[in-house]
């Protein structure tokens, strides 16, 4: 692939290279021409008027006329350049619109379906790109409930969320939302009932305002504060120039990282989904902010499903059940408590978080006493 990019991007540099060379010499040859055409009027009409074949009059019309003629014919050509340009550019443009969906609803879906919040994974087991990801994963969450998902990176947390809003499809029968295979329940019912915060956050050039309630056209001003309120991200908001009507730039590239993922988080939060994934969704905040979003995130979360992924064991301690994933299997689950008296790899990365914790803690001290 790496090969084939290199192949590509050196066939672009090449076929810009030809562009510029024919248009360095395009244009010059160009005012050439046109040059070249008033001398000749020039000498061949003048001799004409000269010889009394046609008066002063019609040589002064037809070199005026001439003149007329000659700037809307190089803007033709001009705008047959911007055509087959703009052509070139639409058929870039269609390759990727006109690509088929590697998901879509199967034949046979229950249409009328409503989703409770109930999932379950049933001997699970996902490859991608022809690599295993995910290893016979049973897991059943009740509805209401709150699980966190723990793991070191590559281990296949992210693919396992992932596949709940059928961003990729699962095996046939292995994955249940409410008792119902996920392969027969619609996209479009599947995905408006799933609030989900993916590690790296896209925001649109658009305001704030429109971000947050990106695909809920019913939303009102209302519910996106409070959606705000929740994620912690309405005080910065108030403090811009333009409040909510601020633009963020594309990608947001005017908010700092922290403040891209509240920002998402308000835009999970203001669907009010049955599921909500937070896919190390806390990662650019500091623990104190972590600690408001999470306390006000609990009222949200107290009637529907929820999910957590994070590397922080402050975010996922108050989980109903702590799911710990290695190599794409489940290696540990249980409580906070029942995990830590298990001494396993959860209790290793909780005392060494700690100790992190410990680390900060006097080097603050130390700097504080100077």
């Amino acid at each position: 692939e790496i090969a084939e990019f290199e192949r590509m991007n050196r066939a672009l540099v090449d076929k810009n290279y030809e562009l510029i060379r024919v248009t360095s010499v395009f244009y010059p040859v160009m005012e050439l021409m046109i040059g070249l055409a008033v001398v000749i009027v020039l000498l061949f009409g003048g001799r004409q008027v000269i010889q009394n074949s046609i008066s002063l009059g019609d040589f002064v019309a037809y070199n005026m006329y001439l003149g007329f003629l000659t700037w809307p014919m190089i803007a033709l050509g001009w705008v047959v350049n911007l055509f087959e340009r703009g052509r070139a550019s639409m058929q870039r443009l269609n390759y990727i619109l006109d690509a088929p969906a590697e998901v879509n609803d199967e034949p046979g879906v229950a249409a009328d379906f409503a989703v409770e919040g109930a999932i379950e994974f049933r001997n699970l087991s996902f490859s991608y790109n022809g690599e295993a990801t995910l290893r016979n994963i049973s897991l059943s969450i009740a509805k209401g409930k709150t699980v966190a998902i723990v793991g070191s990176t590559g281990s296949g947390k992210s693919t396992l969320v992932q596949l709940i809003p059928r961003l990729y499809n699962p095996p046939p029968n292995s994955l249940f939302i409410d008792g119902m295979p996920i392969e027969r329940i619609p996209l479009e019912t599947l995905r408006r009932s799933i609030g989900f915060i993916p590690q790296d956050t896209f925001l649109f050039g658009e305001t704030i305002r429109e971000n947050i309630a990106f695909g809920v056209e019913s939303a009102s001003d209302a519910d996106v504060r409070r959606a705000a309120a929740i994620s912690r991200i309405q005080g910065d908001v108030e403090e811009f120039p333009g409040k909510y009507e601020t633009m963020v730039g594309e990608r947001g590239i005017t908010l700092s990282g922290g403040q891209k993922q509240r920002t998402a988080i308000s835009r999970a939060v203001v669907r009010d989904p049955r599921i909500l994934i937070l896919d190390d969704a806390l990662s650019s905040v500091d623990t104190y902010t972590e600690e408001q979003i999470l306390h006000e995130l609990k009222q949200v979360m107290r009637n529907r499903t929820s999910i957590l992924i994070s590397h922080r064991v402050s975010t996922v301690k108050e989980a109903d059940e702590i799911i710990v994933i290695e190599s794409g299997a489940i290696v540990e689950r249980g409580t906070h408590a029942e995990l830590l008296a298990r001494d396993g790899y959860y209790a290793e990365l909780h005392r060494k978080q700690l100790l992190e914790e410990e680390l900060e803690n006097a080097n603050a001290r130390r700097g504080s006493s100077r």
